[in-house]
């Protein structure tokens, strides 16, 4: 199952050319801006990550994102890590997974033996599903399902021996939307991604809130020192420092508005969409996503939904400006 992602710019180099300063990376829903990074002592790259260091990240982890003091919690070199050893976790069955969403989790599923359901709402889960699968908010389109849905498909779940997994991947801009002060309850697992919001993808990082028997089994599968010093250090820095969320948020706020509004001088609606990203419709949007290449933009296109194209956020309003007379031109041409 061949999986299309964004983020590949060096293939994109390869095939329209340019240099990488050339180029306005929107394919991913990774904020442009890297959070404000602490100094990192020679210690904490000379050493390996000792047990203090990471029960100090698991804590400031779990205030930070609002979990219960029963809640356990595990850290992953990245979500993908826990996606692809969630599947083992039970005796493989039948799993229902709501989308269109992203396609890892299908993937692992399916790799580890399981039957895969794919289902476009809530109600159209089979009762002989094990396990689902939300993404909440939704990538691509931003879609979000109620609190009390999602807890009581957990918990009908978890009556069949199974479970519920809640991807917040895109959820820190969007608090109101997470469910992690429930993540103690059983038959549910909260995965949050670091690197998104906080413009870290390149740092792998994720977390899984639970059961504590849950997140123990999930840490003992990944090993001893999954996770770096650095990224350890980074993320017990970016979650406690409140002044500087705050003001990180804001340039995010302005960061999406200046999105929203290249997209609508451009004539181009909004259909779906989080913080840190924008889906938009169009006919021949496959044309306009090859044709924005042409002018050294990249943006997500989907095979499963060949109208659609994700935006992720410009980085500042010369990016934005750029965006609008690169949008401007490639439309020009594609209805020419």
């Amino acid at each position: 199952m061949q999986i299309e992602h964004g983020g590949a710019l060096d293939g994109a180099m390869e095939r329209f050319g340019g240099a990488i300063d050339d180029w306005i990376d929107l394919s991913t829903g990774i904020n442009p801006e890297v959070f404000p990074l602490p100094p990192i002592g020679p210690e904490i790259w000379n050493r390996l990550p000792d047990e203090q260091l990471l029960a100090s990240a698991l804590r400031t982890a779990s205030d930070y994102y609002g979990a219960r003091s029963e809640a356990g919690i595990a850290a992953a070199p990245g979500t993908q890590a826990l996606i692809q050893n969630i599947p083992d976790l039970v005796t493989k069955g039948e799993v229902a997974i709501l989308g269109p969403t992203y396609q890892e989790h299908e993937q692992s599923f399916r790799q580890a033996g399981w039957t895969v359901s794919n289902c476009r709402s809530v109600d159209d889960i089979p009762q002989s599903a094990k396990v689902a699968v939300v993404v909440n908010p939704n990538n691509p389109d931003g879609r979000v399902i109620a609190a009390d849905v999602l807890l009581d498909l957990a918990k009908r779940l978890d009556g069949k021996g199974g479970f519920l997994i809640v991807d917040e991947a895109f959820a820190d801009p969007h608090p109101e939307v997470s469910i992690c002060a429930h993540a103690s309850m059983n038959g549910l697992i909260v995965l949050k991604s670091f690197g998104k919001f906080f413009g870290l993808g390149g740092l792998r990082l994720g977390f899984a809130l639970s059961t504590s028997d849950i997140a123990q089994t999930l840490s003992l599968r990944l090993g001893p020192w999954a996770v770096s010093g650095p990224a350890l250090a980074i993320a017990i820095h970016a979650f406690s420092e409140k002044e500087l969320l705050a003001a990180y948020m804001a340039r995010l706020s302005a960061r999406r508005m200046l999105l929203t509004n290249a997209l609508a001088e451009a004539g181009r609606v909004e259909i779906g969409g989080t913080m840190l990203f924008s889906l938009v419709e169009f006919r021949q949007a496959h044309l306009l996503y090859e044709e924005l290449c042409k002018q050294h933009v990249l943006t997500r296109k989907f095979g499963y939904a060949p109208q659609w194209l994700r935006f992720g956020l410009p980085l500042d309003e010369n990016a934005a400006d750029i965006l609008r007379q690169r949008l401007r031109k490639a439309l020009s041409t594609v209805s020419s």
